[in-house]
């Protein structure tokens, strides 16, 4: 394309944008437009540079110094994403332990439906709590101390539940776990959103959402192998989070905190140890002019923050697309099937649940790995949009498979099945022996597609926030996830006894079916924008029709490593 037809395509997507903002956006944007603002960037960058050093090194030289450059930043960032992302190995292992201690527990002390019901939605309870709580602590003392206070409360969590005597202390072991669930599933997303380039954001922020996985397929390994030694399996779980407390020393904090509360050269510092920039001083500039153009520092008032995230249109948008999709997270019915999948599969007539409900963790895990490849270059909206029919085909053949089983009830299965010995079986179960594995491989299509899109997408969620409300508005979001975990765990039970199995998971496919449609209208395609650019997206709408046409202009460098586009990229 010449300069002046590219410069015809360019002038009505730019024009609007510069007499607004007088910058350039990333969003209806060509490749030639894009490339125009980086090297405008470069020339900054030399301005503030020393003379004669960098036009002494060769076409050559500087292209062997980028991919240098990156491959370190990578691995930096790599570092500081896993031991920020073990957050997301507890938090997974805790949802799967919990799914065959529930079969173990009545072993050592009684155990009433209600109490099974107390055990699984205290954890929800309190990480609703504690999510909402976490903002104003990150924002005020930082992202880093508050992932290590978490960790400190998985510890003790942990501990309390594997020493419990009765229903009431594992109660409150599950609690702390849930405080410490809370603030890690709402800062973790945050902190990694806020290192992590534009070009790997969706794949990096997707790495806690692997652990998670990976922590659930341990947790049902462990269960496995303890089976009747609960306390043992409870108490393992101290042992990641000992770790992440070990490698607390290598976390730095989040530089746009840092330039947030006045530290500029705090940041220039952790940029430098980053790496992957040239010019720390123009990132660290791009920052604090972003904080001018929103109003206002870390010192404004929590009220003023509240006021804006609610009252500003696309703050207000960028909330309701995040909450959204938390909620349609947990009411699809996917951590039930993770708390009560051993007690679902031995009551079907499965004469080794705890082994059965390992490979629904494998296909998350699998499938959570497969997403990870594919987030930054399908895109966020497009991945959902293929996943959840399959999520609702998987539910409706769930229901199916019910109607013809024999009704679940919550009372607990004959000890026979508690160590997985083969249960006796009826003449029905005989008749339909086949329906069971029918059972299987539509809830493993289910957990397959869930993978796919809803586990990991709604984490992308401080991406859609502008950095002066993003610690609130990702913490509201991950209130709103907890707080249908929460109803969908203590309501799951009882909706069994009194609406049956087949009514339950229709409801289920029905709210997945509700939520693409909303995804539909709502979800606008974030990859590949830097986070000042996604705010601006949502500015006089939703954005959708704009990000859709500027994924079709960008198609074909979105997702991938152009070394040109890092230079002064924002990490």
């Amino acid at each position: 394309m010449s300069d002046d037809q590219a410069d015809e395509v360019r002038a009505p997507l730019i024009e609007p944008r510069q007499q607004q903002q007088q910058q350039p956006l990333v969003r209806g944007q060509e490749h030639g437009a894009r490339a125009e603002q980086e090297q405008e960037l470069r020339q900054r960058q030399q301005e503030t540079r020393s003379g004669g050093e960098g036009a002494a090194a060769g076409h050559g030289d500087d292209e062997e110094h980028t991919e240098a450059r990156q491959a370190g930043s990578l691995r930096a960032t790599l570092l500081l994403v896993l031991t920020a992302g073990l957050s997301g190995l507890l938090f997974g292992y805790d949802t799967g332990i919990i799914s065959s201690t529930l079969l173990y527990l009545p072993l050592s002390f009684p155990v009433s439906t209600a109490a099974k019901a107390a055990i699984t939605s205290s954890t929800s309870l309190c990480a609703l709590i504690a999510s909402p709580l976490s903002a104003p602590l990150a924002d005020t003392l930082g992202r880093r101390p508050v992932i290590m206070v978490s960790c400190a409360l998985f510890v003790a969590g942990a501990l309390i539940q594997a020493l419990a005597p009765g229903v009431s202390m594992m109660v409150l072991g599950r609690s702390v776990v849930g405080f410490a669930i809370g603030a890690a599933s709402a800062i973790v997303p945050l902190y990694i959103s806020e290192i992590a380039p534009a070009r790997s954001r969706g794949r990096l922020v997707t790495v806690q959402s692997l652990l998670i996985t990976g922590g659930q397929v341990v947790a049902y390994l462990v269960g496995w192998m303890c089976r009747d030694r609960w306390r043992v399996a409870v108490g393992l779980g101290a042992v990641p989070a000992l770790i992440q407390l070990a490698l607390m020393g290598v976390l730095v904090e989040s530089p746009r905190f840092l330039v947030m509360n006045g530290r500029e050269e705090g940041a220039r510092k952790v940029l430098s140890r980053l790496g992957g920039v040239d010019d720390v001083d123009v990132v660290v500039q791009r920052i604090g002019q972003e904080i001018k153009e929103e109003g206002g520092d870390a010192e404004d008032s929590w009220r003023r923050r509240w006021h804006e995230l609610i009252k500003k249109g696309g703050n207000r948008r960028a909330l309701t697309i995040a909450c959204m999709l938390q909620g349609l997270q947990q009411l699809c019915g996917f951590n039930v099937l993770m708390y009560f999948s051993a007690t679902i599969f031995s009551l079907v007539g499965f004469t080794s649940p705890v082994t059965t409900s390992l490979s629904i963790a494998v296909t998350n895990f699998l499938f959570t790995l497969f997403a990870f490849s594919l987030i930054d270059a399908i895109g966020r909206r497009r991945i959902l949009l293929i996943s959840i029919p399959f999520m609702v085909v998987g539910l409706a053949l769930c229901a199916v498979c019910f109607a013809y089983l024999p009704p679940l009830t919550t009372s607990p299965p004959a000890k026979s099945a508690l160590d997985d010995i083969p249960l006796p079986r009826s003449d029905f179960a005989l008749r339909f022996s086949s329906l069971p594995t029918a059972l299987l491989a539509s809830l493993i299509l289910y957990v397959a597609a869930y993978a796919l899109g809803l586990g990991c997408v709604p984490w992308q969620q401080s991406e859609l926030f502008p950095l002066r409300v993003r610690g609130l508005g990702a913490a509201l979001a991950t209130a709103t996830n907890w707080s249908a975990n929460f109803v969908v765990g203590v309501t799951f039970l009882p909706l069994i006894e009194s609406l049956g199995s087949m009514p339950t998971f229709a409801t289920y496919a029905f709210v997945c079916a509700v939520g693409w449609v909303a995804v539909w209208i709502m979800y606008p395609e974030t990859a590949g924008l830097e986070l000042e650019d996604v705010g601006r997206l949502l500015a006089d709408g939703w954005g959708v029709e704009e990000s859709l046409n500027t994924r079709m202009r960008t198609k074909g460098y979105v997702g991938a490593p152009v070394a040109e586009e890092d230079e002064g990229e924002v990490p």
